[in-house]
């Protein structure tokens, strides 16, 4: 996993990110978006490193963003930023500590919620009252809060969380993403009422002309 929107901001790839962000920004004028699921049909599809590019360049746009790991079986947000798994949202949940554990990451505007200790449980954590309110305490400290959740076809947390939020983003791999995989992991969405955003594709094949005019 790579944050490709700091380590070559230059590049068509952080462009493509910023992309991405604006078309979010807007998607609904009248409804802006200020919490956002992101997924996949499958594991290994990309969507950990997709949410926390997208983090990147909304905190880089001068937005309060809080990037929060509900990937609960296998979290990796924290690797990414080199910062500590907990205290995070788990002990949140757990009533351990009263406020929300946010840690600093070295891009301004940008705040990390880790995981926290793996629970038993975790489609029931998520589905409960309590990240209820923990949803409504975070938006009180940020203009858009951006949750990574796992793969929809592999457990139901995504779907219990997006029922949660303004929309969910699915994340599909070009070349490794099944259309079908694809297709049913839409329909649990829509027959859970969940609001899809709409889907974004990575690994796609580069494009030359794009790459010449980015140098």
């Amino acid at each position: 996993m790579n944050l490709i929107t700091l380590t070559d901001p230059r590049s068509p790839v952080a462009e493509a990110y910023r992309t991405l962000r604006t078309n979010l920004s807007f998607y609904s004028l009248d409804h802006p978006i200020r919490s956002l699921v992101v997924t996949s049909p499958m594991p290994d599809e990309g969507k950990s490193t997709t949410v926390a590019n997208l983090a990147v360049t909304m905190a880089q746009s001068g937005r309060r963003t809080i990037l929060v790991d509900c990937d609960l079986r296998r979290p990796r947000l924290h690797t990414l930023f080199g910062l500590p798994g907990e205290p995070g949202l788990t002990n949140l949940a757990l009533a351990e500590t009263t406020q929300p554990p946010l840690q600093k990451t070295a891009v301004e505007n940008l705040l990390l919620l880790a995981s926290g200790p793996q629970p038993p449980n975790p489609a029931d954590l998520l589905g409960s009252r309590m990240i209820d309110r923990i949803i409504e305490t975070l938006m009180e400290q940020a203009d858009i809060i951006l949750f990574d959740a796992p793969p929809v076809l592999a457990v139901t947390d995504a779907t219990v969380l997006g029922a949660k939020v303004d929309g969910v983003l699915l994340v599909v791999t070009a070349g490794k993403t099944r259309r079908d995989h694809a297709t049913r992991a839409k329909q649990i969405l829509e027959t859970a009422n969940v609001r899809i955003i709409g889907a974004t594709l990575t690994n796609a094949p580069k494009d030359t002309g794009v790459g010449a005019y980015y140098g």
